[in-house]
């Protein structure tokens, strides 16, 4: 039964036989399955999968565009809606290209600050994709259980800059302001109480037969061909190639930490399964050695980096002070002057490399922006992953891709 279900079928015996009558389903574009608002229109012959195509671009909002007709610090909201599972990394990404444009140097507490950031935010989009896949293979418990740890991260993000799914938090240069006591507080209480969360989640599907039958050898991909469509993230390494961006390119100081890329074999949804679990182990390691980094600085009260030119002004000095409202006046309607030239930045988002290349010509607004979404890249491996497979088999591919919508079409 489980070869049955599992393996692939041999779609060309299929078509040669003019006793089959396929069947066109549309898996889309506003279907449970697909957690998003995207398109699959599928060839079905039975249950069997025997050709894809695929239709994206239901919410294009025209990003790059907007991008190159406002000021750097206006940009700063577009990208809080490309993975909106993980909206922290994205802002980080955005402000270390713009200051890698312009120069400007972080001070280690900032960036071990923006660590802790990123590695939360990895963990809630890890949660979110990992019990979602639970859901699609008929464990609904687990998916409660993440999301109430979702709902703590969220917590400590609102903590930090009062928003919490679309957060726009942090500045080109750091952050707007000193993380508050509740913050923290919050932030090490998470970090006492995640562990035991997350090893319950797993206790619920690692050894569970079921989850195992329908998820091992279920849309599997090979390295070479992963690589040959551009897949980064836990979809490369799930398929046996261990490239992360925090290695093969630090930022933010992540070379002062010590952790591993965990890296599957077969490329299956179990493997993608797999790698975002140790992943997320990782991260609390990372976050846990971040904090002991910062608890041993003298230093509590640097937040942002040490430019009056591009920095924004304290909001005290903004309310009570002309010269310093009309600066930030100025910085945040790009009055400030950009200097000329042609960066690619790239961190490791959620799902990948997520990179930004920006060419400014001198003017207070890009002359060209491109935002690298690891989506929009590994998406089109889809089809082939899923051609000859059962049904049930594709929907279970897709949501182990963590095939997020807004990252999609941006």
């Amino acid at each position: 039964m489980k070869e049955e279900t599992q393996n692939k079928i041999d779609t060309s015996d299929i078509a040669g036989e003019e006793v089959h009558e396929f069947v066109t389903l549309n898996v889309g574009p506003t279907h449970p399955a697909t957690h998003g608002i995207f398109q699959n229109v599928m060839t079905m012959d039975g249950e069997y999968v025997v050709d894809s195509k695929q239709t994206i671009g239901y919410i294009h909002r025209a990003f790059e565009k907007i991008a190159e007709r406002r000021a750097y610090y206006q940009i700063l909201p577009l990208t809080d809606r490309l993975n909106y599972c993980s909206s922290p990394i994205n802002n980080m990404g955005w402000h270390m290209a713009v200051e890698k444009l312009l120069g400007i140097e972080i001070p280690k507490r900032v960036q071990y600050m923006r660590v802790i950031i990123m590695e939360l935010a990895r963990i809630a989009d890890h949660n979110v994709c990992n019990s979602v896949v639970g859901v699609d293979t008929g464990a609904l418990t687990g998916f409660t259980y993440m999301f109430q740890e979702r709902e703590k991260i969220y917590e400590i993000f609102e903590e930090i800059c009062g928003s919490r799914l679309t957060t726009s938090i942090g500045r080109i240069g750091g952050f707007e302001r000193n993380w508050g006591e509740r913050a923290w507080t919050k932030l090490r209480a998470f970090m006492k109480s995640h562990p035991a969360r997350l090893k319950e989640f797993e206790t619920l599907l690692t050894r569970n037969r079921i989850f195992l039958d329908r998820t091992i050898d279920v849309g599997p991909i090979s390295a070479e061909k992963a690589l040959n469509y551009g897949f980064t993230g836990p979809n490369l390494r799930a398929a046996g190639v261990d490239y992360d961006v925090r290695v093969a390119n630090p930022y933010c100081s992540y070379e002062d930490f010590d952790f591993i890329v965990p890296v599957g074999t077969k490329g299956d949804t179990h493997d993608r399964f797999s790698v975002r679990e140790a992943e997320m182990w990782e991260s609390i390691s990372i976050i846990n050695q971040a904090i002991v980094k910062l608890d041993a600085m003298e230093d509590k009260s640097t937040f942002n980096a040490d430019s009056d030119e591009f920095v924004l002004p304290a909001k005290e000095k903004v309310y009570n002070n002309m010269e310093a409202l009309i600066f930030h006046f100025k910085q945040v309607m790009g009055e400030t002057a950009v200097p000329a030239g042609e960066i690619y930045s790239a961190v490791e988002g959620a799902n990948g490399e997520l990179g930004f290349y920006v060419v400014s010509d001198g003017g207070r607004t890009p002359y060209r922006v491109h935002f690298r979404r690891p989506c929009f890249i590994y998406y089109q491996a889809y089809p082939e992953m899923i051609k000859g497979s059962l049904l049930s088999d594709a929907i279970i591919t897709m949501s182990s891709m963590n095939v997020i919508a807004g990252e999609l079409d941006a």
